[in-house]
């Protein structure tokens, strides 16, 4: 089979890093070396959807913009704290597109199995995925902790939950993510966060406005923090 080549871009320590990764055109990729600056990651921020995926949307606010500023803030409010952070996208883009290796028309597969596979390979201490949810009655609100089956998955989700709970004046509990994608092929503690409501008019303030966007991202970190010290 003819090795075909993916790059993935990402932010490490500060920094845009390129990494080139070898893969066959196979249902799996190739293993490759990993690169020595990839290693000892703390937290792996999956920023969800990008590019033409937009994610839920409310008017002309999109889900992929409100993930990616989130992401920029919980990154750089996590590096304050001395965590060896990674975010997975960078821009408005879609991360299938990276993916040439999968062999699948689907690109929402495509992209879910980019971002599972750069997890896998970086093996950070947890992954956190940045999500926004939406509902047809506009008074749901709150955040929600999907996790995967495993007692440290659902240690972190606990943890993220409270945290949030305490921000948004909620007592939602953390929901086992049974058919996410995501959560049944990451191999590493990981979590889905669906920070607030977008159909929700208090929600998408918490997520937008950038002394509340801050506040949300505290939490999160909070979150993350009491889960890793334990």
């Amino acid at each position: 089979m003819r090795i075909r080549m993916m790059i993935s871009t990402i932010v490490i320590l500060g920094m845009t890093l390129s990494c080139s990764i070898s893969g066959k055109a196979a249902s799996k990729p190739y293993p490759y070396m990993i690169n020595p600056f990839l290693t000892n990651v703390d937290v792996l921020l999956d920023v969800g959807h990008g590019g033409i995926d937009s994610g839920t949307l409310h008017g002309d606010v999109y889900e992929k913009d409100i993930n990616l500023e989130m992401g920029k803030v919980t990154y750089s409010l996590l590096r304050e704290k001395g965590l060896r952070v990674l975010l997975n996208r960078l821009d408005d883009y879609a991360l299938s597109s990276e993916n040439l290796w999968f062999r699948n028309r689907s690109r929402h597969l495509k992209d879910l199995a980019q971002r599972s596979h750069l997890a896998n390979e970086i093996h950070p201490k947890i992954v956190i995925s940045l999500h926004v949810n939406w509902a047809t009655n506009s008074k749901a609100r709150g955040p929600v902790v999907l996790h995967q089956k495993s007692d440290a998955s659902k240690q972190l989700a606990t943890s993220l939950q409270r945290s949030l709970n305490l921000l948004y004046a909620t007592e939602t509990a953390p929901v086992y993510g049974k058919t996410y994608f995501l959560l049944k092929h990451i191999q590493v503690p990981a979590v889905i966060v669906e920070m607030g409501f977008i159909s929700n008019a208090q929600d998408r303030e918490q997520m937008m406005q950038p002394q509340k966007q801050r506040q949300l991202a505290d939490a999160i970190c909070a979150g993350i923090l009491t889960y890793l010290q334990k």
